[in-house]
C-alpha cells in the first residue's frame, strides 16, 4: 500500500472515531444515569454481539464449513445477556465474579443445544464434527469474551464501572495506534509474517507504549472526575496495566487475524472502511478484557 493508501485508511480511522466515539460515550453516559442495571449497555453489546456471531460465521464458510448461522447468533446472545443474570435480580449482586458462574452455566446449556441440533441434523459422516466444532467457537469467542469483558462494568459495585470500562477502551486502542504509528514509521523486522505481514516488533513496542500512556492519562485525569474523593493509582501501576492491555491487545488482534488468514480472508467484513468488520474493529478489546478484569482486581487501581 502506497503512501495514498495509508493516508486514505488514516482518514478513514480519524472519521469512523470522531463518529463511533462520542456517541459509544453518550450511550454509555446514559447507561450510567439510568442505573446499575446497565439496560442501555446490555442493549449495546447484544447489537455488537449479533454482529460479530454474523461475521464469525461468514469468514469460517469460506471455508466450506457450515455453522447455523441463527444457533450462532442465539448462543452468542444467550451467553452474552448471561452477564447481566445476577444484575437485574429484585436484590441485584453487583460482584462480576459471582455473575461468572452464570455466564459458565449459560455456555454449558448453549453447548448441549449446539450438539443436540448436531444429533437432529447428522445424515452422514464428514462434516458433522467441524460443524458442531465451529459452533462452539463462535458462542465461545463471542458470547464469553463479551460476556467476562462487560463485567468491568460493576467494579467497585458499579460505582468505578465506566473508569474500568474506559482504562480497557482507552488501554487496547492507545495500543493499536502506537503500534500502527510505530510500525509504519520506524518498523522493518516482522514478528510473525506469515500470520500477519503488517505487524513489526516496532509496532509491538508501539503497542506497549500507547497503552501504558494512555491508561496513565485515563486514570489520572478522569479518576477524580468520576468521584471527587477518590486518588488516581501511583503511576507505575497505572503505566504497567496499560502495558499489559497493549501486550494482550496485540495478540487478541493475532488471535483474529490467525482465523483470518486460516480462512483467506483479509478482513471480517467490509462494514467500515479502514477498520473491516466489528470482529476487526473489536478483536483487542473482546481478548483484552477478561484479563483486565482480573487486573482491576490484583492492581491498586482506585
Amino acid at each position: 500500500m502506497g503512501l495514498e493508501g495509508h493516508t486514505s485508511v488514516l482518514r478513514w480511522r480519524l472519521f469512523l472515531s470522531a463518529v463511533l466515539i462520542p456517541a459509544f460515550a453518550a450511550a454509555f453516559w446514559l447507561d450510567s444515569v439510568l442505573g446499575p442495571q446497565a439496560w442501555v449497555l446490555l442493549a449495546v453489546c447484544l447489537v455488537l454481539a449479533g454482529r460479530c456471531a454474523w461475521e464469525f460465521v461468514s469468514l469460517v464458510r469460506a471455508r466450506n464449513f457450515a455453522p447455523s448461522v441463527w444457533l450462532a447468533i442465539l448462543g452468542s446472545l444467550v451467553v452474552t445477556a448471561s452477564g447481566w443474570t445476577l444484575h437485574v435480580l429484585p436484590r441485584p449482586v453487583h460482584d462480576p465474579l459471582s455473575a461468572l458462574g452464570a455466564v459458565t452455566a449459560a455456555f454449558a446449556a448453549m453447548v448441549m443445544a449446539v450438539f443436540f441440533k448436531g444429533c437432529l441434523a447428522y445424515r452422514s459422516p464428514g462434516r458433522t464434527v467441524e460443524t458442531v466444532s465451529c459452533e462452539i467457537l463462535i458462542i465461545a469467542y463471542v458470547g464469553i469474551l463479551t460476556a467476562v469483558t462487560v463485567q468491568l462494568r460493576w467494579i467497585a459495585d458499579g460505582q468505578a464501572g465506566y473508569l474500568a470500562l474506559g482504562s480497557l477502551l482507552v488501554g487496547t486502542k492507545c495500543g493499536d495506534t502506537g503500534a500502527y504509528t510505530l510500525g509504519r514509521l520506524f518498523g522493518r523486522r516482522k514478528m510473525v509474517p506469515l500470520l500477519s505481514p503488517g505487524k513489526t516488533w516496532m509496532g509491538g513496542l508501539g503497542a506497549l507504549v500507547g497503552g501504558g500512556l494512555g491508561t496513565w492519562a485515563w486514570l489520572a485525569w478522569t479518576t477524580p472526575l468520576f468521584n471527587p474523593q477518590w486518588e488516581p493509582p501511583a503511576a507505575h501501576w497505572a503505566i504497567l496495566f496499560g502495558v499489559v492491555l497493549g501486550a494482550v491487545g496485540l495478540i487478541g488482534d493475532l488471535a483474529e487475524s490467525l482465523i483470518k488468514r486460516d480462512v483467506g480472508r483479509k478482513d471480517a467484513s467490509p462494514l467500515f472502511p479502514g477498520f473491516g468488520g466489528l470482529l476487526d474493529l473489536l478483536d483487542s478489546i473482546l481478548y483484552a478484557g477478561p484479563v483486565a478484569l482480573a487486573l482491576w482486581y490484583v492492581l491498586p487501581l482506585v
